[in-house]
């Protein structure tokens, strides 16, 4: 008579555990990298607003609203000049280390001028102390 037993033997098991095992090792990595992803993300959306703060100030200046930010100095990369230009959000910008929803900013010098003739300046975002792409704002300088 035949055993009415059935099931899997001990060596699939282990075959499946195996499969399992190298799925996870694989598939591991891919979410361990999107941090650097998502830090990238948030300083290119960063540079995003202050780019787009940046010409709304510029129209407004033009049109000759009192209100709108003049952006004449040597170097407008800095968290006084650019934080006006992000009005309604909770963002903070600094020149030292970043954290949560603080972004440090930073030039190259002789990029940041808005003296003179320039007409843009390129200003830096950077969202944390590690090394995400930085997100790049081209500010239009208002006199």
């Amino acid at each position: 008579m035949a055993s009415a037993h059935r099931g899997f033997t001990l060596v699939e098991l282990v075959i499946v555990i195996v499969i399992l095992g190298v799925l996870a090792a694989v598939a591991v990595p891919k979410f361990v990298d999107l941090s650097l992803q998502a830090q990238t993300a948030s300083a290119q959306s960063v540079a995003g607003a202050l780019q787009s703060g940046s010409a709304i100030n510029y129209a407004a200046k033009l049109a000759g609203n009192a209100g709108a930010v003049t952006l004449a100095a040597n170097n407008v990369c800095v968290p006084a000049l650019m934080s006006q230009l992000l009005t309604g959000t909770s963002i903070t910008l600094t020149l030292g280390t970043a954290s949560n929803n603080v972004f440090q900013i930073s030039s190259v010098p002789g990029l940041a001028d808005c003296s003179g003739s320039a007409v843009t300046a390129t200003c830096y975002i950077t969202p944390t102390t590690s090394t995400p792409t930085p997100g790049v704002a081209t500010i239009l300088c208002a006199r």
